[in-house]
């Protein structure tokens, strides 16, 4: 089958779900495109799980629209989902074999074929020999990874994976990540949520960022990574006067301060629009004792951490 790239898979529009006098979503529009990997992000109690079940009509939202492949969500749209829910759940007397096939059986799908794309699986997550051993008898690593499978075995369209990559080992965080690179390869549409913002920064085509029910952040890694300021590590000689190094970097730094007790390295956050090469440059012209300059990285998880503290903060203010 030819799937089209680029229209909507899922669509929220405006939504919202409250819970008592517990708002859990807010005014919420979330796109995500055929053939993207997109990660949808936030701290616990954020709302992602929440706006992931209304989006497969699990939930029903409060106000708003709901869209699955262009349709309200509905049992023959769902049989093109593969749903790892974050609450994991398995018929732990079955063995690993027959409960894959069971759910992709569900899906539609001849027990043949269902068989074979189950060996298929279970080899590639190293589990082909526990195929005929009870889940009950399985560690929680292997328990996850058969989980994972029974989500993907019937070759779905659209991949949601609700923290897909807790209790996973570092091997098989790898395998995953490489499975669902394949996938995206084949055209599959995928939308995980994470705490491990590593993965999201590797994997993603888009980010959709949540704080307190609300959208923060919507776009690629790189925009995300615009969004804070960079960083560099200044090493200067002991005798170095901790004023001097504020006082002759200020139009080039936000903010600056020792990363130790003996005030020869500093952490500088750099201004906007401000570049290493502009504050080695001023180090020069002010004859600055320096050491040492080293450029730090942005990462993804300072985005998170950034934009996550930002909005809490704002929402103090508005209710003191």
């Amino acid at each position: 089958m030819v799937r089209l790239m680029n229209h909507s898979v899922l669509h929220l529009e405006n939504v919202s779900k409250s819970f008592g006098s517990k708002l859990a979503v807010s005014n919420l529009d979330l796109n995500v495109r055929a053939g993207s990997i997109t990660g949808f992000l936030g701290p616990n109690g954020a709302g992602k799980s929440t706006s992931i079940r209304m989006g497969l009509g699990i939930l029903p939202a409060d106000s708003g629209k709901v869209h699955l492949f262009g349709q309200k969500p509905n049992y023959r749209a769902l049989d093109r989902v593969g749903f790892l829910p974050e609450e994991r759940g398995l018929y732990r007397k079955m063995k690993v074999l027959a409960v894959i096939v069971y759910f992709a059986r569900l899906k539609g799908m001849k027990a043949a074929a269902a068989r074979t794309n189950a060996m298929t699986l279970l080899t590639q997550f190293d589990l082909a020999d526990v195929a005929h051993k009870k889940v009950r008898e399985l560690s929680k690593g292997m328990a996850q990874k058969v989980q994972i499978i029974c989500a993907i075995v019937h070759k779905p369209e659209f991949v949601i994976l609700d923290e897909p990559f807790s209790g996973l080992d570092p091997v098989n965080q790898q395998t995953l990540e490489g499975l669902i690179r394949d996938l995206a390869k084949a055209g599959t549409t995928i939308l995980f949520s994470t705490h491990v913002m590593e993965h999201a920064e590797r994997l993603c085509d888009r980010i959709v960022l949540l704080s307190q029910g609300r959208k923060i952040f919507d776009g690629n890694v790189s925009q995300a990574l615009d969004t804070i300021n960079e960083r560099v590590i200044l090493e200067t000689a002991k005798d170095c006067d901790p004023n001097a190094v504020i006082g002759q970097l200020a139009s080039q730094v936000h903010a600056i301060e020792p990363t130790g007790p003996d005030s020869i390295r500093w952490s500088v956050e750099l201004a906007t629009g401000c570049n290493s090469q502009q504050v080695l440059r001023a180090c020069v012209e002010a004859k600055l004792p320096l050491r040492a300059i080293e450029p730090k990285r942005r990462h993804l998880h300072d985005v998170f951490v950034h934009l996550v503290e930002q909005d809490q903060q704002a929402n103090n203010r508005a209710a003191s």
